[in-house]
């Protein structure tokens, strides 16, 4: 059985010009959803530790369900199943938002628990004995502290949203993969096409890790 295969880097280059049509709806996506996903975070990653249980039960839950199923479950089901519930479509780009954002959130509710509560007691306590009130010394203290450690595993959630959108092809969202099988379903070119997919992830993942390092050098949050 002949194994041998050939590469043509003619192919990948020309497959270029098509995949970057992807880019666009990629970072929309998942840049979209991560600004949700971030606000969803602040809110129910506070609510998490609140004293009142009321509050913070349903918090967990939330976090629980979106942190332990699979985003590719979520998106299937916000695209197919809700629109059973509401009685109307759902569009592709709004389902793969939504599903990032609320997978995102989850995570990032974690992210904001954890930065809060790693904040020394002794600081809080050296802002109420200033005069300042309980939520003055939380937005004026203890917050922008939590800020600038949260950076670092924000940048991981980030990173993490845009590969997942690669998982989106499957409702028909015109990103990088979707973009890729399209092309390779009309030139057979998959290894030259895949290679070039990846590449270009890996160009976004990259840039994105080099100025989320910068940004956290710089020390522009938490001053």
């Amino acid at each position: 059985m002949d194994m041998t295969f050939q590469f043509s880097w003619e192919a990948a280059f020309a497959s270029l010009p098509y995949l970057i049509k992807g880019i666009p709806w990629t970072l929309l996506i998942s840049f979209g959803g991560l600004a949700i996903g971030f606000a969803i975070g602040i809110a129910f990653g506070l609510l998490s530790i609140s004293r009142t249980w009321l509050l913070r039960w349903p918090a967990r839950v939330y976090i629980e369900i979106f942190r332990g199923t699979p985003v590719l479950v979520q998106v299937l089901f916000i695209f197919y199943g809700l629109p059973q519930i509401l009685g109307g479509p759902i569009n592709a780009i709004v389902a793969g938002i939504a599903a990032i954002a609320l997978n995102s959130g989850a995570y990032i509710s974690e992210i904001v628990r954890g930065a809060v509560v790693s904040i020394d007691r002794g600081q809080r306590e050296a802002g109420l004995s200033l005069g300042l009130s309980r939520r003055q010394t939380f937005w004026s203290v203890t917050w922008p502290q939590a800020l600038r450690r949260m950076i670092p595993p924000l940048g991981n959630q980030a990173i993490v949203s845009i590969k997942d959108t690669s998982l989106f092809s499957v409702i028909g969202v015109g990103e990088l993969v979707r973009q890729g099988q399209v092309y390779i379903a009309t030139t057979f070119n998959a290894l030259e096409v895949y290679l070039m997919v990846a590449l270009l992830y890996l160009a976004i993942t990259l840039s994105l890790s080099l100025l989320l390092r910068w940004f956290e050098r710089s020390g522009v949050v938490g001053q």
